[in-house]
């Protein structure tokens, strides 16, 4: 019952440097997103916390600088365009590999068969959201370091299990993996390893023969945490709460947004400007989302609510909303990434430090360039493809509320990374930013 081999386990706390390629290797990351999904209609490509699902793992597959290229093979137009994207090359899998019945190695197949250049390839589960780049580097340094053939993710579960008998004859049930007798405790019994299905390397010659898992071959232990599947509706809102805690976010740390810039038409309001009979104009804010940004302010977020020259609020409503949220207004025009450079270096911050909220193709620009941003759930497409989170709430309805209810949460993440660094740091014989000596930094490129 207990393995004889133990590997570390990645907790995602760490993004190593991308580790440099052997140049006998060519390796790339592979992707199959087929379109016909049946238990969730174009499940590879539904919004989860605001990312297409793909997104998710094609994020991580890009930021570890491990992989020549990085590949979606689909048969779909709208998951092609939505790889695209997100920077990853598209293969166009024939009919024969696309069909209900076809395997996944069947696919990886056709794509070396191909691309003859490729020596691994690491395909990668669409539907395992929580996949940060430390563990895919980790996993494949056994293959370029350590000369395995294969490897594959698996996860530790503590579960009994009982065979399987037909109801209603004459065969009785017996455990698999336990004494009834002798039942172990959880803490003294170390658990069974199963894929988890997050992903597998392979050489191609393995591939070429009809094998992904074969050769000199090992696994790769993930945390819990990170390992989350979606096959069913059911898994939806439970991934979403797992992506949204231990979710890879990117490269910059959330712990650093030190501003939001917030729009206010189209964001704060519902974009909608009211006339009164004796031509008042009047607008409209939902009390979650002014409490929203009473919340950032709480937590020493500067908080900077913009006009748009091209769709203004009129001046007398904004200086009520200034004396009503105590925030600073600024008036942008066409291209707010240009008009707001300068409150920036004014400010002594960078984009990194920033959330950004917009709600048009015309705030794209910020929307990449920042560390956290958003749009609202009602927002045009060029504006949630250049977004790295999209809302449930519309515009006007909760949806400011929402984003920052997320970089509360994920600001209060980063603070217990770093309290368990500290931890690392004072087991280990480190010394602790506290101490003087060393900063956090300095731990993390040892």
């Amino acid at each position: 019952m207990t393995p004889t081999k133990k590997k570390k386990q990645s907790d995602g706390k760490k993004v190593d440097p991308p580790m440099k390629k052997a140049k006998e290797k060519h390796v790339v990351a592979l992707i199959l997103a087929r379109g016909g999904s049946k238990g969730i209609p174009l499940k590879n490509i539904k919004k989860l916390a605001g990312v297409p699902l793909i997104g998710w793992v094609l994020r991580a597959a890009h930021d570890s600088g491990l992989f020549d290229s990085v590949w979606v093979s689909t048969d779909h137009d709208e998951i092609a365009e939505v790889a695209k994207s997100f920077k990853a090359k598209v293969h166009r899998r024939s009919l024969e590999v696309s069909k209900d019945s076809s395997t996944s190695l069947e696919a990886i197949q056709e794509f070396v068969k191909d691309h003859p250049g490729v020596d691994v390839v690491c395909n990668i589960q669409a539907t395992s959201p929580c996949l940060h780049p430390d563990h895919l580097s980790e996993a494949l340094k056994l293959i370029t370091k350590d000369g395995y053939d294969s490897v594959f993710s698996v996860v530790r579960r503590h579960q009994f299990r009982w065979k399987e008998v037909n109801e209603g004859g004459s065969e009785v049930t017996v455990p698999l993996n336990l004494d009834p007798k002798n039942r172990p405790r959880r803490q003294d019994w170390d658990g069974e390893l199963v894929e988890n299905g997050s992903f597998y390397f392979s050489t191609t010659s393995l591939i070429k023969k009809g094998i992904l898992q074969g050769g000199k071959m090992t696994y790769y232990e993930m945390k819990p945490q990170y390992s989350v599947d979606i096959d069913i509706d059911i898994d939806w809102p439970v991934a979403e709460q797992r992506v949204l805690r231990y979710g890879y976010f990117g490269k910059v740390p959330p712990e650093v947004v030190r501003l939001m810039f917030c729009k206010l038409s189209g964001c704060l309001t519902d974009g909608r400007i009211a006339i009164s009979s004796s031509e008042e104009e009047m607008v409209s804010f939902h009390i979650r989302d002014m409490e929203g940004l009473r919340m950032l302010k709480s937590e020493n977020v500067e908080v900077v609510l913009l006009n748009c020259s091209q769709d203004p609020i009129g001046q007398s409503l904004v200086e009520k909303l200034r004396e009503r949220t105590g925030c600073e207004v600024l008036t942008v025009g066409k291209k707010p990434l240009e008009d707001l450079q300068p409150f920036l270096k004014k400010k002594k911050l960078e984009w990194k430090d920033v959330a950004y909220m917009g709600n048009d193709g015309a705030d794209a620009d910020c929307l990449n360039q920042s560390g956290l941003s958003a749009v609202p759930g009602d927002a045009p497409a060029d504006a949630v493809k250049a977004a790295k989170y999209s809302c449930h709430h519309t515009a006007g309805n909760g949806a400011v509320r929402e984003f920052s209810e997320y970089i509360l949460l994920k600001k209060q993440e980063a603070k217990s990374k770093r309290e368990q660094v500290r931890v690392d740091c004072l087991d280990s014989g480190y010394a602790t930013p506290s101490s003087g000596s060393q900063s956090t930094e300095s731990v993390f490129s040892k």
